[in-house]
This record gives C-alpha cells, structure tokens and sequence, in this order.
C-alpha cells in the first residue's frame, strides 16, 4: 500500500458512506469533463470514473500514479497529468478536445486538497475560472468557514473578499478526522465553489487586493488607520464609506469602491521634496 507523503500534505479518504455522499452531491453524468485534483489512493478516483466517459487527474506522487494506473487496470478512460497544480494550466485540458454536440465544455473539478496549498491552489484556479463550470472540495472546515463568512462574523477576513467577485461558495457537510489516513488534526468540510456568469466589477485587481490586505493587516485599526499608506480619509469617505469602520464589517462591494479610489499618484518632479 502507497504510504501517504508528509511533504504533499497527504491525507487519503478511505471511508465509503462519505466518498459516496460526495459523490452524489457531486452528480457527475458521463459527458462532464470533470478533472481531479490529488486522487492518491483512488478513493475518488474509481467511483467518479464509474460514471463518467473520461476522467482527467492531476498528481504529483509518481508512487501515487502506479498505484492509480495498477487499481484502473490502466483504464483508458483516466488520463492522468503527472504535475504539480500550482504550476498545472487547466486551459491545456478545456481546449484538448471538443465536448460532445451540445455539451458544456466548462470543466468540473473535484479534489481532496492538501491543506498545505489550499488557499494559493485556489487563487491559482480562479485565475483559470473561465475554463470551470463548479468545483467540490474537501478542505480545513476553518478555511471554509473563512470562505463563506458573513461580514461582521468572527470568520469574516482578507479570503472571504478576495474570493467574492468571483465566486460563490456553498459549504456542503462537514468530515471527520477518522475519515481519512491518516488522520488529520482538523476536521474537514466539503464546499462547492461556481463561478459566477457575472463577475463583480473589481476596476484594478492590484488595487482591490492592496486595499484589501491593508484593511485586514490589522482588523482592530479603524479604516482611517489601517489604510492610511494607501488612502487619506477623505478619499475613504469619498467611496461612501465611514472611515471610523473597521474593515470586518465592509461588503466586498465596499472594498472594490475603496479600491478606485486608489489611483495612481503624479509623481514628484525630480529634485523636488
């Protein structure tokens, strides 16, 4: 039996009655060109290719790619990309070959992620998020809960707004440590993530995302303070937004409002104090 990998942050899902509940809120039909991210032991891996036409995997264990091809009985239908995901172009699979007449050529993405590279791993993929119709995910139900607060919760931060233009998360259930080998510390929730058809307007991503750090770099500072590097007051109160607020009780919106008013500035003529 492949050992699991500390250095890929492995942890294998082995229990049945919960790889059989992802897979039902999963639903795959065979025509959907559904991609896994980190099959391991083909826990998923064999149910999903059961259902479907093709299934694509991405694995960096080459260990982990015998094992998968041996259990396949290397199984034609399972092309298996042997990279790393943080450097993985999901564009190669969504223009490799046309869809069946009709279908949608989006793609479905499905993983257990290592809790090591989760939140650059998905940033990396909504940069792909043109070529993604949803994705089911087994992650740190902490992360999740960061994912999908609210503002003005105690989970509300910088990746609650960082992932709202562009889309929407809906945690599904919750897993527990026992499920997985082995065991890990934390208990672990299945979310799913669509891209919405329309994402917010964010103006100049840097700028977003430079407001956006800044705010919470230091969440207890009103806006006023933590902003200052970046933004005078007047500026703040001129996106329509008080700048006595702390940044846990800001929408999203707001943030993308403060993020305009972030121009770039005249620079000095030279010699000039």
């Amino acid at each position: 039996m492949h050992q699991p990998r500390k250095r890929f942050g492995q942890h294998f899902l082995h229990d049945p009655g919960v790889i059989g509940r992802i897979v039902a809120a999963i639903a795959p039909e065979p025509h959907h060109r559904m991609v896994e991210i980190g099959p391991g032991l083909g826990a998923l891996t064999v149910p999903l290719l059961a259902r479907l036409d093709k299934l694509h995997a991405i694995e960096i264990d080459r260990d982990a790619i015998g094992h998968l091809r041996e259990l396949t009985g290397n199984d034609p239908r399972l092309l298996i990309h042997s990279a790393d995901v943080l450097d993985f172009s999901l564009r190669d699979i969504y223009e490799s070959e046309a869809p069946a007449s009709g279908a949608d050529r989006a793609l479905r993405l499905v993983g257990n992620l290592p809790y090591n590279i989760s939140t650059p791993l998905l940033f990396h993929l909504i940069e792909q998020r043109e070529c993604i119709r949803d994705m089911h995910f087994m992650l740190q139900k902490e992360v999740v809960d960061r994912m999908a607060a609210a503002p003005g919760s105690e989970h509300y931060g910088r990746l609650t707004v960082m992932l709202a233009p562009w889309v929407s998360v809906e945690p599904l259930f919750d897993i527990g440590p026992g499920a997985f080998r082995p065991p890990p510390k934390v208990i672990s929730t299945v979310v799913r993530l669509r891209p919405h058809q329309t994402p917010m307007d964010v103006g100049e991503p840097r700028h977003f995302a430079a407001v956006v750090s800044a705010a919470f770099s230091q969440r207890r500072k009103t806006l006023r303070n933590a902003l200052k590097p970046l933004l005078a007051a007047e500026e703040i109160a001129a996106a329509g937004i008080d700048p006595g607020l702390r940044a846990e009780v800001l929408s999203p919106a707001d943030f993308i409002a403060l993020g305009r008013q972030l121009t770039p500035r005249p620079t000095p003529p030279a010699g000039s104090l």
